[in-house]
């Protein structure tokens, strides 16, 4: 059984997960160049994303449930060698359905990289170490989806999405072949404990559960609403950005690395209710700033809701852990599966709000999914405060 070093296995995890999230975000900055290339309404462009967001939706649970049967390095070779199959053939589509199930394709392998990669790791590693390594797992996130944007919008000229849509591939390919290289082989399983078999239904009929599944999936909606028709709004007057400016807006995710353990440590000492609701109040702040007409407003917005947003899905995923005794991996996976449902109608029905009541539109479904994650932190606050 190989044992590389805990600094090599942290590099390995991270270029692994980058990658694959390079791949989820690649042409959320080219979107108006996707519109106007295949002649298509905002909202069918964005089906670009979208369409990614709902493969990995579809595909988390099932490869949850293959990675706690089969053995995961293979799972994240294939994952990894399919995503990069399905980018290259989405650089040659000439059509937007063709494009849209490359993209497609590419979600339903994703969850090989990040869900799969995530149980190989808890049953691979030892707890000291696992804290460590899932450290480059979340900044990996993070820059992933930056550097995707980037990659799309800036490193390559916008009109060149598709060598974007190539390059991101030669990534995902070199980072999975030498993560099947290094990662340490998987030991003899362990039969988990009759307590421990703890099934989706169980889990969806329990309150505690599914409210901070809820508040998840309301806050990435807001997250993938705003982030995902910002080019279309900082396209048009009175702002009228060009690409490459659009995308250097994308910088402020970068947020995103130093917030996640700030919540964490935030919701240590005031308790993951306070928490919350604090994370849903900068939020909602953030909804409405980004209807100011200067874009220094604009940018002040999308910090804040970078800094809301990592509160929440951290405060939420903790408290989430926290609540139960037994059934963690599904429960990580139910809340994943709902999350990332949460970001594929977040862009599906913000572009139709979009499409019909402009940026006004968009501003006011954010404002009714946040109602999710107010009530979790809310009612968890109630429960702080009796003792219970």
């Amino acid at each position: 059984m190989r044992t590389p070093s805990a600094h090599t296995l942290q590099i390995v995890v991270f270029a692994l997960v980058a990658s694959g999230f390079t791949n989820i975000y690649l042409t959320q900055p080219v979107l108006p160049v996707l519109q106007q290339e295949f002649g298509v309404s905002v909202a069918e462009a964005a089906w670009s994303i979208s369409a990614v967001i709902l493969g990995i939706t579809l595909a988390n649970i099932p490869f949850g449930l293959l990675a706690d049967a089969l053995p995961v390095r293979p799972i994240i070779l294939l994952g990894g060698l399919m995503i990069a199959a399905a980018g290259l053939f989405t650089s040659t589509a000439d059509a937007l359905s063709w494009h849209v199930a490359g993209r497609f394709t590419q979600g339903l392998f994703i969850p090989a990289l990040t869900t799969c990669l995530a149980a190989y790791l808890a049953r691979v590693l030892p707890p000291d170490r696992l804290n460590v390594i899932m450290g480059s797992y979340v900044a990996a996130t993070v820059l992933g989806g930056l550097g995707g944007r980037l990659l799309g919008g800036w490193i390559h000229p916008p009109l060149h999405w598709r060598y974007a849509l190539v390059s991101a591939a030669a990534l995902t390919i070199v980072s999975t072949v030498i993560a099947w290289w290094l990662l340490p082989r998987e030991g003899k399983r362990v039969r988990p404990d009759h307590a421990s078999r703890v099934g989706f239904l169980d889990l969806i009929r329990q309150w505690r559960v599914l409210r901070l599944v809820f508040s998840g999936m309301g806050s990435f909606f807001v997250f993938s609403s705003l982030f995902n028709y910002l080019p279309f709004r900082l396209a048009q007057p009175p702002f009228a950005l060009s690409t490459n400016a659009i995308t250097a807006v994308y910088l402020v995710y970068i947020m995103g690395i130093f917030i996640g353990p700030m919540a964490g440590k935030i919701a240590n000492r005031w308790g993951s209710g306070s928490t919350l609701l604090a994370g849903a109040a900068v939020t909602f702040a953030s909804v409405l700033l980004s209807a100011l007409p200067w874009l220094s407003g604009v940018v002040a917005a999308l910090l804040l809701l970078c800094a809301g947003f990592f509160t929440v899905h951290a405060a939420s995923v903790g408290a989430l852990n926290r609540a139960l005794a037994h059934g963690h991996g599904r429960a990580n996976a139910l809340y994943v599966l709902f999350y990332y449902l949460g970001g594929w109608l977040g862009v599906s029905a913000s572009g139709l709000a979009f499409q019909t009541w402009g940026w006004a539109g968009v501003m006011g479904v954010c404002v009714g999914m946040l109602a999710f994650p107010a009530l979790a932190g809310w009612q968890l606050q109630r429960e702080q405060e009796s003792g219970n």
